[in-house]
C-alpha cells in the first residue's frame, strides 16, 4: 500500500511538471504580428507584467516539483516539502489568476475604460494564452492535491 502511494505521488509530482513547465513554455512562445491602419503591430506575452508572472511563478512551480521528485521520503525536509507547496500552490493560483483577467480583457475588452478587445487582431496569440491558461489550471489543481496529501501525511488524523 506504501508502495502504491509513493508511485502516486511521484506520478502527480510529474504531472505538475509537466502541466506548469508546458504552460510556461506555450506562454512565453505566445506572440503574433498584424498591421492596423498599415501600422505594424506586435503581441507578445513579455508586453503585460500579469503575463510575464504568469511565466515565472510556472517556472518556479516546475523547478520545485521537479527538484521535490528527488528527495529521500524519509527526509526530514518532507516537513519543508509541505509548507513549499502551500507557497507554490499560492504562487501558482495568484499568477493564472492575474493572467485569466487580463486575457478576459483581452478577449472581451473595458467599454467603460475605452479599451477594445483584442483577439480579433489577434486570433493565434489569444489562443495560444488560453491554452496556456487551461495548462496552468491544470497544475494548480495536481498542485492542491498535492498539498491536501502531504497535509494528510505530515498531520495524521488517526494520531490525533
Amino acid at each position: 500500500m506504501a508502495k502504491t502511494k509513493k508511485i502516486c505521488i511521484f506520478v502527480l509530482r510529474l504531472l505538475a511538471v509537466a502541466a506548469t513547465l508546458s504552460a510556461a513554455v506555450v506562454m512565453a512562445t505566445s506572440n503574433q504580428s498584424s498591421s492596423f491602419f498599415g501600422v505594424p503591430v506586435q503581441a507578445k506575452y513579455y508586453y503585460e507584467p500579469a503575463f510575464k508572472f504568469f511565466v515565472i511563478a510556472n517556472g518556479i512551480g516546475s523547478v520545485y516539483s521537479f527538484l521535490v521528485l528527488f528527495l529521500p521520503p524519509k527526509s526530514m525536509l518532507w516537513r519543508l516539502v509541505v509548507a513549499l507547496d502551500v507557497v507554490i500552490t499560492v504562487l501558482l493560483t495568484s499568477s493564472i489568476s492575474a493572467a485569466a483577467a487580463i486575457a478576459y480583457v483581452g478577449k472581451k475588452g473595458n467599454s467603460r475604460a475605452g479599451w477594445l478587445p483584442i483577439c480579433g487582431q489577434f486570433p493565434k496569440f489569444c489562443n495560444q494564452g488560453m491554452a496556456a491558461l487551461i495548462l496552468g489550471l491544470g497544475g494548480v489543481l495536481i498542485y492542491m492535491i498535492l498539498l491536501l496529501y502531504a497535509i494528510h501525511t505530515v498531520i495524521n488524523p488517526l494520531l490525533l
